[in-house]
């Protein structure tokens, strides 16, 4: 057994029946000229499941809540359950493709099983297959994602085959008197951790407040984000859209106006933004807020599943009309918003979340969802923006060319878009996944991410530049 850390049980806590926490992965395969059956995938993934333990791992709850979940070896593990065979309707082209994906991540996993579902889907325009993953976010983050799909992905199209050693053997699910048992051996001594956690976050908002007090800009604070059609109490329901760019055109306009990879991808997001906020006439005068997830994933921690992560918020300086201004502000904010991350501590979420009550944080997370509190609310946030880098060469499943890559994030509670984005092979792969009422008109923002890219491209490749960044400002990762 493992008990789940703080970071990773939160995930779990923050689901509600509207709120479903868990991610998605959508490949496109190009299989060529051989044929890859269904049979041949579900064979491969049964034999290579040692490469990834939890997928055979389910979550057991402690009674009372005295402590967060564990996970355990599933005795009734089943392999059929979890990878499944679909087919598109005809012509089984883009739109197809995502309202397939929309209607999957619309629903949640199942938590009496491991928390994980494939479904490979016939019919897809070109004789290509689409690999639809999805995974609790409790289990993963994005960069522990990508290693973990990278069980089912090789480097060539025939790779050597590998017999694994598979010793699994599941262990009984514990009692009730054993988790509880194990759950107030845990709490011996939380006080004094509680303690010197508190002390920590105390002392990293302190220092953050000076900090901030001397910015003519600070970076923008939870629940002070403007309200827009995006941000209400969301539905279980679920649209999603994809696009893809050249990777090409993100190191072009980087290297014209001297920033960050992502900040090109958050001021394309934030163009895009705009461009649908003013076609709905109700663009706001001051920015929109976005929640950047950040890796605090060491070289020891390499390899290991569940997530180490923090985040920022930053502006999207979209009350800006000038892109290369926009983007300037944009490269500019995230400087600060890195500097504001430095001063927290990498650890400081990690502390807090590890030693807050499971039993409140269920509650609040099912009250929210009930009262519809985010009606009334300014949102935490306008948007998440989560940016992924993968691999640069071609990768292959089951002997099939893994010809596109999308991401899909959990939408939460009041922020009813997430964008993930992901580099493979040559291409930036944009994965939306919205509240289906919230953001009705989503189908339009694939056509305005590529407006705002062009946009940009077109600048850096006449020369032309924004208002610059001081040095400093464009300083960090």
């Amino acid at each position: 057994m493992e008990r789940l850390s703080g970071l990773d049980a939160m995930f779990f806590y923050l689901e509600s029946p509207s709120s479903h926490m868990h991610v998605a992965g959508i490949c496109e395969v190009d299989p060529g000229h051989q044929r890859v059956s269904f049979e041949a995938i579900r064979q491969m993934v049964a034999e290579r499941l040692p490469l990834a333990p939890v997928f055979r791992r389910r979550l057991v709850e402690v009674p009372f809540k005295l402590t967060h979940p564990y996970w355990v070896e599933d005795p009734d593990f089943d392999l059929d359950y979890h990878v499944r065979r679909a087919a598109l309707p005809a012509p089984g082209g883009r739109v197809e493709l995502e309202a397939f994906v929309g209607q999957v991540v619309g629903l949640p996993l199942d938590r009496s099983r491991p928390l994980w579902e494939m479904y490979v889907v016939e019919g897809v325009e070109g004789g290509r297959l689409a690999i639809v993953t999805k995974i609790h976010h409790a289990a993963i983050d994005g960069i522990s994602g990508a290693e973990i799909a990278a069980a089912w992905l090789d480097i060539e199209p025939h790779p050597m085959r590998r017999d694994l050693e598979d010793d699994w053997e599941p262990e009984p699910l514990p009692s009730d008197v054993e988790l509880t048992t194990l759950a107030l051996a845990s709490l011996v001594g939380q006080p004094l951790r509680t303690a010197r956690s508190a002390r920590r976050v105390l002392e990293s908002a302190l220092s953050l407040s000076e900090h901030n007090r001397q910015l003519e800009s600070p970076p923008p604070v939870a629940f002070a984000a403007p309200k827009t059609s995006l941000n209400r109490a969301i539905t279980p329901h679920r649209r999603v859209a994809f696009t893809e760019r050249p990777l090409a055109e993100f190191e072009t306009v980087k290297n014209h106006f001297s920033c960050k990879l992502n900040d090109v991808v958050l001021a394309v997001c934030a163009g895009a933004l705009r461009r649908y906020l003013l076609v709905g006439e109700e663009l706001p005068s001051e920015s929109l807020a976005a929640l950047v997830p950040i890796s605090v994933r060491t070289e020891e921690e390499a390899g290991s599943h569940g997530n180490k992560i923090s985040a920022t918020l930053t502006s999207l300086a979209t009350e800006v009309e000038d892109p290369a201004e926009r983007l300037s502000e944009i490269s500019a904010a995230m400087a600060r918003a890195k500097e504001q991350q430095r001063l927290i501590g990498a650890g400081t979420l990690t502390d807090w979340t590890e030693f807050t009550s499971p039993a409140l944080i269920a509650r609040a997370s099912r009250l929210v969802t009930t009262t519809r509190l985010f009606d009334k609310l300014r949102p935490i946030c306008n948007v998440t923006i989560s940016n992924i880098a993968g691999p640069s060469f071609p990768l292959f499943f089951a002997g099939g060319e893994v010809a596109s890559f999308y991401p899909l994030g959990p939408v939460a509670e009041g922020i009813g878009l997430n964008i993930t984005v992901l580099s493979y092979h040559g291409s930036v792969y944009f994965g939306l996944n919205a509240c289906r009422e919230s953001v009705a008109r989503l189908s339009e923002l694939p056509g305005m991410l590529d407006e705002s890219m062009d946009e940009l491209v077109s600048l850096a490749r006449r020369g032309r530049r924004g208002r610059r960044s001081s040095p400093a400002a464009l300083a960090g990762d």
